[in-house]
């Protein structure tokens, strides 16, 4: 069958029209093309401004509590990509800040004064918590009170925070440290020794305090919720890192916050979104967290405050720790209690 050709007109309509297609094709292409870019210009551009913070914690309570920051991207809303690096104990990670290779750590005010020596000062920042019944001493049946210690065998790790859990009992009830047989076991250690018999107490903590009373029928005869507790935990960094990182530390703070209004408004959600991440339920983490005075902003304007309690703690400390040299540490005297920071925090911090 032979073609007909088209009509001139007919042809150019046909051009024209296929034109416009794919000019109109060739626009929307252009403007899709256009939105992705911009799309993965955005994605990019809030990824680059996520500033890297490395914080040292151990597995404790009143740190583990900030774990709901990274649960809930508290962090990235403050601006921060957070690195938590997990440490067995805070000698370690304090003594990692000093060196550089941390930014800051969450350690207590008592590894503070005892960082080892170097060529920067160690910066507290922020008050994370305080013990107050969280920590105590645990004793055999046939011991009722901490007066009954004088002449015992008492477990306690010398240099940690269960040494200073029982010299702060000690003062609290007249007692020279000398008077007392202290003998260098770890929690777990201590609490082993305790049941077989082979020691009179043992300073330990929650849950292991309780746990270990009622196995025993023991009797648990002090707990730091009966003095003003020198069992205070902090943020520390050191001047180098307060004066490169000032900005990423302060926003830290902010997160932290966050944080304890959470706990304060909705507890149950933040103890199961942590207990969740640590591999408990949230009412196991809420029992251990129970025992501790939560670091929000009203604490820490206490601690923070011209000759505040950090001062007299630090004062207290240096002389818990001459008055029984057993630790065989040397005392940092140059801790900077550092206000600036955490009162910015504290000033700009809206829920």
């Amino acid at each position: 069958m032979q073609s007909i050709p088209l009509m001139p007109q007919l042809r150019s309509w046909w051009k024209q029209r296929w034109c416009r297609v794919r000019s109109a094709v060739g626009v929307w292409f252009g403007l899709a093309l256009a939105l992705a870019v911009l799309v993965n210009a955005c994605g990019s551009s809030q990824a680059q401004t996520l500033k890297p913070l490395r914080v040292g914690i151990t597995s404790w309570a009143g740190f583990d509590i900030a774990l709901y920051a990274q649960a809930t991207d508290l962090f990235k809303q403050r601006g921060l990509d957070v690195e938590f690096v997990r440490f067995d104990n805070q000698q370690d990670s304090s003594r990692t800040v000093m060196r550089g290779g941390l930014d800051a750590a969450f350690v207590s005010f008592w590894d503070v004064m005892q960082v080892e020596p170097g060529k920067n000062k160690p910066v507290v920042l922020l008050t994370t918590n305080i013990s107050a019944g969280a920590d105590g001493i645990v004793a055999s049946p046939n011991l009722h009170a901490v007066k009954d210690l004088r002449g015992k065998k008492v477990g306690a790790k010398l240099g940690t925070v269960n040494h200073l859990i029982l010299l702060e009992a000690l003062k609290a009830h007249q007692i020279q440290p000398s008077e007392v047989q202290i003998l260098n076991y770890s929690n777990d250690v201590a609490a082993q020794k305790l049941k077989a018999g082979a020691i009179d107490a043992a300073v330990l903590w929650e849950p292991l305090l309780g746990a270990t009373a009622q196995s025993m029928q023991g009797n648990v005869i002090h707990t730091t919720k009966q003095v003003d507790s020198l069992v205070i935990d902090v943020l520390m960094s050191s001047d180098q890192t307060v004066a490169t990182k000032s900005v990423e530390l302060k926003q830290f703070m902010l997160a932290w916050f966050d944080v304890m209004h959470a706990v304060e408004t909705q507890p149950t959600v933040v103890f199961d979104a942590v207990g969740k991440k640590l591999g408990q339920s949230g009412t196991t983490f809420a029992n251990d967290y129970a025992g501790l005075k939560k670091g929000d902003i009203a604490l820490n304007q206490r601690m923070f405050a011209p000759a505040g309690r950090l001062d007299v703690a630090k004062d207290d400390i240096i002389q818990l720790l001459k008055a029984d040299p057993r630790h065989g540490r040397r005392i940092r005297k140059d801790v900077v209690i550092a206000p600036t920071l955490v009162n910015e925090a504290m000033s700009g911090w809206q829920s």
